[in-house]
Formats: C-alpha cells, structure tokens, sequence
C-alpha cells in the first residue's frame, strides 16, 4: 500500500498515512494534492482522482514542537535505506551496536539496519570484538526526515519537486 505525505497547511511536514486516508481527506475538502504519482489514477464508478503523493492540509493544524523523532525498527531500516551497515547489501533486520545484554538500548545512535548473515555472525558482541567494521555511522533523524526516509526517498532529500522547501 503507497504512503502519502501528509503537509500542514504551511507545507510543514506532519505525518504519512495510507492512500486511502489521503483520497479520503482530498474527498472531504480537508485537504488539496500538491504532488501526484505520475500515470496513476484510482477510478472508482462515480470518481476519477490522481493517486496523491503529497497532500497538504487545508487548515493549519497546531503540533506540538519535536526535536527529535521517535526511534522505531520501522525507522532505523527507512533512515538507513534498508541497506545493511556492514556489507551494504539488502537489509532486513535491526542490529543494536552494543548489544542490549550488554546495556545497548533501543535507540537511533546504537540501533542500525543489518542483513540477516552480518547480524548472526556479529551476535552478541560489539562491532570491534567481532572484527566488523560499520560503513557509516547511526545518526538521530529530525521527525521530516523520518517522513521523507518512509516516503522512500533518501534522508537528506528534498521533497518532489513543485513542491516548496520544508520549514524547519
């Protein structure tokens, strides 16, 4: 199921939500579709609508302030692109760096996305006492860049063009 990009009504970035929560939202005038996805339509008897990529709410919405996002296994493998931190290869799983038995906690800075072989074969050790070398650093996403990651775009991209720059 597609994942649309849900935007304040100041192009801030709020949420993502399912294609049919968006039509929905679109449906109801609560919202207008700043980007579609190119050659989709979903034809129904009596409707006939662009699949909405980015929808941007017709209201503003007041949030409260995040600095930080919340760490999920779902965000870990979208920030790292679902390629594993030792081999670079397809990853499927979340290693910990230091291992929760030896007090690693679930976090963005101790958590990176791992292929099913490099985390066995790392276990319950740390990447120096397995031999293993990380390819690039965990790092803490800003909440935008978490939506935009789940969106399938790389982390630090912008959103698709047409589309005004975030507010940060």
């Amino acid at each position: 199921m597609r994942e649309t990009l849900v935007l304040n009504a100041s192009f801030e970035p709020l949420a993502t939500v399912s294609l049919r929560r968006a039509v929905v939202l679109v449906m109801q005038d609560k919202a207008v579709v700043e980007h579609v996805h190119p050659g989709m339509r979903i034809r129904a008897a009596s409707v006939d609508v662009p699949v909405p990529r980015v929808i941007r709410l017709s209201r503003y919405v007041r949030v409260p302030f995040r600095r930080q996002a919340s760490w999920s296994r779902r965000g870990v493998l979208a920030r790292d692109q679902h390629r594993c931190a030792y081999c670079g290869k397809r990853a499927t799983t979340v290693d910990h760096v230091v291992p929760r038995s030896h007090g690693g906690r679930d976090t963005w800075l101790n958590t990176v996305a791992s292929c099913a072989e490099d985390n066995h074969r790392k276990a319950d050790r740390t990447p120096e006492q397995a031999g293993m070398r990380l390819l690039r650093r965990p790092f803490a996403p800003t909440p935008a860049d978490v939506l935009m990651a789940a969106l399938g775009g790389s982390v630090r991209d912008g959103l698709p063009r047409g589309i005004p720059p975030l507010a940060l």
